[in-house]
C-alpha cells in the first residue's frame, strides 16, 4: 500500500488511538499497475474501515440455515432410532430362545407357562430333577424389551413349543411399524 505524505504504517495493526502513533489513511490503486505512485492519475483513494461484523440479515440467514440442517438431521435420526429398537428386540428374543433351548436340553422340557422366563435364571419349584438344572442358570439377566417392558412367554406357541414376544412401542397388541408386535415364531 502507498500512504499519503510518505508516512509509514503503524506497527500495532490495531489502528487504535491508544498506541500513540499517527494512523495514515492508505491509498490503493484502482487498477493493477506494477510501478505506480500515488501522484499518478487513475488512482482512487479507498479508506480502510476499522469496523468489522455481520449485518442482522446475514445473521438471520445463518440461523435459518442452521435450523434447516437441524431439521433434516432430526428427520433422518428419529426413524433410525425406532428401527434400532426393533432390531434390539429381535436380538433379545434370539438370545432368550437360545437359553430356552439349553434349558430344554438339560431338563428335557421347556419351562411351563407358570414358571415363565424366570426359570432361566433360578430353578423353578416345579422342576422334577433339580440336579439337572445348570448352576448359574441359563441367562444372567432377563432383558426388558427396548421400550422397558418384560418379554412375553407363551406355551405352547402359535407355530412351535413356545413364543417370546414384545408388544412393540405402543405396548398394545397389533400395530404397524415400530408399534407392531415382535413375536419369535414370526421372525
Amino acid at each position: 500500500m502507498v500512504f499519503r505524505n510518505n508516512q509509514q504504517p503503524c506497527s500495532c495493526e490495531s489502528r487504535s488511538p491508544e498506541c500513540g502513533a499517527q494512523h495514515p489513511e492508505p491509498w490503493t490503486p484502482a487498477f493493477a499497475g506494477a510501478h505506480s505512485s500515488a501522484n499518478e492519475p487513475g488512482f482512487t483513494p479507498v479508506r480502510c474501515s476499522a469496523e468489522h461484523g455481520f449485518t442482522l440479515v446475514e445473521l438471520m440467514v445463518v440461523i435459518v440455515i442452521i435450523g434447516l440442517l437441524a431439521t433434516i438431521v432430526a428427520i433422518n435420526v428419529i426413524p433410525a432410532t425406532d428401527t434400532a429398537r426393533v432390531e434390539k428386540a429381535k436380538a433379545d428374543i434370539s438370545t432368550i430362545e437360545q437359553a430356552l433351548e439349553q434349558y430344554r436340553l438339560d431338563n428335557l422340557a421347556y419351562p411351563s407357562a407358570t414358571d415363565g422366563l424366570q426359570a432361566l435364571i433360578n430353578p423353578p419349584a416345579s422342576l422334577t430333577q433339580p440336579q439337572r438344572y445348570r448352576r448359574g442358570g441359563y441367562i444372567k439377566k432377563l432383558p426388558n424389551d427396548p421400550w422397558g417392558r418384560p418379554y412375553n412367554y407363551v406355551v405352547p406357541g402359535r407355530r412351535g413349543a413356545f413364543d417370546i414376544g414384545s408388544l412393540g412401542a405402543d405396548g398394545q397388541p397389533g400395530g404397524e411399524n415400530e408399534n407392531a408386535d415382535i413375536i419369535s415364531s414370526e421372525l
